[in-house]
C-alpha cells in the first residue's frame, strides 16, 4: 500500500508542496527553487527572494 506523501509549506511562495529541498531550516519547493535559479539580479522578483531567504535560520554549532 501507498503511504501518502508528506507536504511542507514552502519559505517562499508559503504554499503547501510535496517536493522541494531544505536549505538550513527552510523548505523550498521545487517551483520557487527553479524560479529563483533564473531569476536575474536586475529583476524585482531577486530582491522578494532575498528577502525571504533571509528568514533562513542556521543551526549553530558549539565545540
Amino acid at each position: 500500500m501507498e503511504q501518502p506523501k508528506s507536504h511542507e509549506r514552502c519559505g517562499i511562495c508559503e504554499e503547501e508542496k510535496a517536493l522541494g529541498i531544505h536549505l538550513y531550516t527552510m523548505f523550498i519547493c521545487s517551483e520557487c527553487e527553479k524560479n529563483m535559479i533564473h531569476t536575474e539580479p536586475r529583476e524585482e522578483k531577486y530582491n522578494y527572494y532575498l528577502r525571504k531567504l533571509k528568514n533562513i535560520s542556521k543551526s549553530k554549532l558549539y565545540s
